[in-house]
């Protein structure tokens, strides 16, 4: 799966759970359904969210994005359905264009300890699949321990 594939799965997600939030929202507050309907879109919406944000680190570091690129990525989960706009624009840019970098090149940046770390990783697909995964799980873990925004009803 190339970086572009990659991104533009997480950022359709990503719109995809909003849809679930919203509809979850509506199915509570106008329908009066019950809690149900948003605690299974704001789970299935964090879950992507926090996967969004580090699948835009990660294809942003590999890409070689200035980290402005890079944390503007991740802002756009915060706006409903904005990742697919952002999405469209790094593809327009050429920015989404290339394969994982697994080996080094005379590029500069490549001599820098977090792109030889993000190589040695790339180079270990199921290594990093698992990272991601725990890294992932570990921050949605820690979310549903603490709570949702707001606190508990």
């Amino acid at each position: 799966m190339s970086p572009r594939t990659f991104y533009r799965a997480l950022s359709i997600a990503e719109a995809v759970t909003w849809t679930l939030l919203i509809a979850g929202m509506i199915m509570k507050y106008a329908l009066k359904m019950g809690d149900w309907p948003v605690t299974v879109g704001g789970f299935a919406h964090g879950l992507v969210f926090i996967a969004y944000v580090t699948t835009a680190v990660l294809v942003g570091l590999n890409q070689r994005w200035r980290p402005r690129m890079i944390v503007g990525a991740a802002l756009t989960a915060f706006v409903p359905y904005l990742t697919i706009p952002f999405d469209r624009r790094l593809e327009k840019q050429g920015k989404l264009d290339g394969e994982w970098r697994t080996s080094a090149t005379s590029h500069p940046g490549d001599g820098h300890w977090v792109q030889i770390v993000l190589r040695w990783m790339l180079n270990r697909p199921v290594l990093l699949s698992v990272l991601f995964v725990v890294f992932v799980g570990g921050i949605m873990g820690t979310m549903m321990f603490v709570g949702p925004p707001g606190g508990r009803a």
